[in-house]
């Protein structure tokens, strides 16, 4: 927004095609990183929770990541999820990343154990990034509670940046509590604040957030780059609210069934492009039914 945050802008949570036998589809996902990029994205993080990157093998993420740099995506527009619950890992992904020239990642904290301390998470973090030893390293912390099991509290936030101010420059908050994204933003005022949730883009960016990291940008992302660029002017605070006001039906529509299932059929339905209906286990596709009810609905968005 002001030069100050290292991580601005408005970044997709890209979805991920799958092929007939439940590989990635890497052409498809290339095309879309640059359909994404093309309608307003600044950039794609890849191989997060849209991106079912947890169901996928550590080889199956490092293709995923050079499909798009082979398709001419590049390096400083792509910011991939590399955290994993195994710190060697998440250390190898880390540095396939840098070695890729991929200098920006999402990092999960290690998510197996819960109910585990501050401390713990806090060398976790202190480990990877010892063993990775990359100045050229951005790292943005991914506080997604509901999902991991491992909050990320504020003190710990605060800690982290202070240890690591090269670094660890920002977080990804998909918790959905814009009182912890304000208090976030008044304690760390260099700290790029990302929403996860895209109806907290408009309020976060009025408080001094960074920008977001959504799933929702998959099918909205020139409504998410106009709320973006115009938040500051008065004279198209009309067309702001009413940006925001289209995000939010999409996202409200998303949420009708299990969201990335949701997320992906409404993308089938945008491209038709049939491939996107598909999800690898344990997620399941919506049934014909979901299909015919999403479609209906999503043809009146707009």
């Amino acid at each position: 927004m002001n030069g100050r945050h290292a991580v601005t802008g408005v970044y997709c949570a890209a979805a991920t095609p799958l092929k007939e036998n439940g590989d990635p589809d890497l052409a498809l996902f290339a095309d879309h990183c640059g359909r994404l990029l093309s309608e307003g994205c600044h950039g794609i993080a890849l191989l997060g929770t849209t991106g079912e990157a947890n169901s996928f093998s550590q080889d199956e993420r490092r293709s995923i990541l050079e499909s798009a740099l082979a398709a001419g995506i590049a390096a400083d527009r792509l910011m991939p999820g590399t955290g994993v619950a195994a710190i060697p890992e998440t250390v190898a992904l880390t540095k396939h990343a840098l070695s890729l020239g991929v200098t920006k990642v999402v990092m999960l904290p290690p998510f197996y154990y819960k109910g585990v301390s501050d401390d713990g998470i806090y060398a976790a973090y202190s480990q990877i990034l010892e063993k990775i030893a990359d100045n050229r390293l951005k790292v943005i912390l991914y506080h997604i509670p509901q999902v991991s099991g491992i909050p990320l509290s504020i003190p710990l936030v605060k800690r982290l940046a202070a240890a690591f101010p090269e670094t660890i420059v920002g977080i990804k908050d998909s918790a959905g509590d814009f009182a912890n994204m304000q208090a976030l933003v008044a304690e760390l005022p260099n700290f790029s604040v990302l929403a996860g949730a895209d109806p907290l883009l408009l309020p976060l960016l009025k408080a001094g957030g960074a920008g977001c990291i959504t799933a929702t940008s998959n099918l909205v992302a020139d409504s998410l780059r106009l709320v973006f660029d115009h938040v500051s002017d008065a004279a198209k605070a009309a067309e702001v609210e009413a940006a925001q006001a289209r995000i939010n039906a999409y996202r409200t529509l998303s949420n009708s069934y299990v969201q990335i299932p949701t997320i992906k059929a409404m993308v089938a339905l945008k491209r038709g492009e049939d491939a996107w209906f598909r999800t690898r286990a344990p997620l399941v596709p919506l049934n014909e039914n979901e299909r015919a009810d999403l479609a209906a609905k999503f043809a009146a968005l707009d």
